[in-house]
């Protein structure tokens, strides 16, 4: 299945050919408010729950309870600004600033890597500027979308050929994941793989290809992770959690006793006891505190949100009136996808420690920030509609079988 041919013919049964009407009777019509709603809801749920899980680690480091508190909530200021002020931007001018952001980001990741990265939990992530902390490989992930979803609308019918369309977006992600290994931050390198791969599928790339690239990746991880002994040794504790749970376990084994503890309706917010026992916990494991605290009816409601979040953006994908907008949202949406699945899978024990936040919810200023601004692209994509098609589908315009369209895009 092609979902490029799907977006396609959608494209052809909701709105006018886009060569049949100029780009300029793209009109500016209303934000999606059911995905602003979701990122709004998102950000200050997550302003709530960093507030309860680090008070107790804010008093004992800090002699402050609303340390963390009030940095979330600066951050979160700054974030909800920066999507309402990208969300005005027409994404169509991230074509000139493509390869500036790809090669700055570029840039700031080899400092990490070549002594500038300030060092913490045994990785080199962060550039400190003054007393803010920016970790790009929080900015390669969404530099890496605009770059793919630019090159790949630039080729078009060439995406199914290897040395153009295939080959030199996979140097570009495997340089990309290269720095980030050498932080070393295996989970964003795992994450750009994926993005990668994701949008070759969609642009049309052989499937041959892909399918190639994956097993060689697949293999690289193995080896990555076999033949670099702390995360051999963190892939053993975590096969045998119950043997490692006072050292290399630890926290994944809290983590699952935090979901636990928490049964169906949680302890109640702010009565969490995991807070005193799981390091970082208003971190990676934030979704920990949510298990204990609102139990599993509060997991299970995060998790519907997070698949609407995501629902939402492949809708603006399909609506978008140009690839580079479709690439870009259906970018945007697999990079929320990933990363909440992967977090969500670590805090579960299903998957070994990955330093990867919960989207929106996790303590930290460059991860909001930069998820922020992604949802602010994705905003705007989802109001870049021709003008007869503001409404949605014009009342002369056909139903729409998406089965039939799944069908229609497998065979061609």
């Amino acid at each position: 299945m092609n979902l490029k041919n799907v977006r396609t013919t959608l494209a052809t049964k909701l709105v006018p050919p886009l060569d049949a009407k100029p780009l300029a009777a793209l009109a500016a019509g209303p934000v999606d408010p059911v995905f602003a709603a979701v990122v709004i809801g998102l950000i200050g749920f997550g302003v709530i729950m960093v507030y309860s899980a680090s008070a107790v680690q804010a008093t004992t480091q800090n002699h402050d309870p609303q340390f963390f508190l009030k940095r979330q909530s600066a951050y979160a200021a700054a974030a909800l600004l920066a999507m309402f002020v990208v969300s005005r931007f027409d994404y169509h001018r991230l074509y000139k600033l493509t390869y500036p952001l790809l090669l700055g980001v570029g840039t700031l990741l080899l400092l990490c890597v070549v002594g500038f990265g300030h060092s913490g939990g045994g990785a080199a992530r962060w550039l400190a500027v003054g007393p803010i902390h920016v970790q790009p490989a929080e900015m390669a992930k969404l530099a890496l979308v605009v770059w793919l979803a630019y090159s790949l609308a630039k080729k078009a019918e060439r995406v199914n050929t290897f040395t153009v369309g295939f080959l030199p977006h996979l140097i570009v992600a495997g340089v990309f994941m290269f720095l980030c290994l050498k932080q070393p931050d295996f989970g964003s390198a795992v994450v750009l793989l994926l993005l990668t791969f994701t949008l070759l599928f969609v642009a049309g790339a052989k499937l041959g290809y892909i399918l190639g690239a994956s097993i060689l990746g697949a293999a690289f991880g193995v080896a990555a992770i076999r033949f670099r002994e702390y995360r051999y040794e963190r892939y053993l504790a975590w096969l045998d959690m119950d043997a490692h749970r006072q050292d290399l376990a630890y926290q994944p084994f809290q983590s699952v006793m935090s979901f636990g503890s928490g049964g169906v309706t949680g302890l109640g917010l702010g009565r969490g006891l995991q807070t005193l026992y799981l390091p970082e916990a208003h971190t990676d494991f934030v979704a920990a505190i949510v298990g204990e605290e609102l139990g599993f009816v509060g997991v299970a409601t995060l998790c519907t949100v997070y698949l609407v979040l995501c629902a939402r953006g492949v809708r603006a994908a399909l609506r978008a009136p140009d690839d580079f907008g479709s690439y870009l949202a259906f970018g945007i949406s697999t990079m929320f996808a990933v990363q909440s699945l992967v977090n969500l899978a670590v805090a579960l024990a299903i998957l070994p420690t990955k330093g990867l936040t919960l989207p929106f919810v996790s303590y930290g200023g460059s991860s909001l920030l930069v998820n922020a601004a992604a949802a602010g692209i994705l905003l705007n994509i989802s109001r870049q509609v021709p003008e007869d098609a503001k409404d949605g589908m014009t009342p002369e315009a056909p139903a729409v079988d998406v089965a039939d369209l799944v069908a229609q895009g497998a065979q061609r």
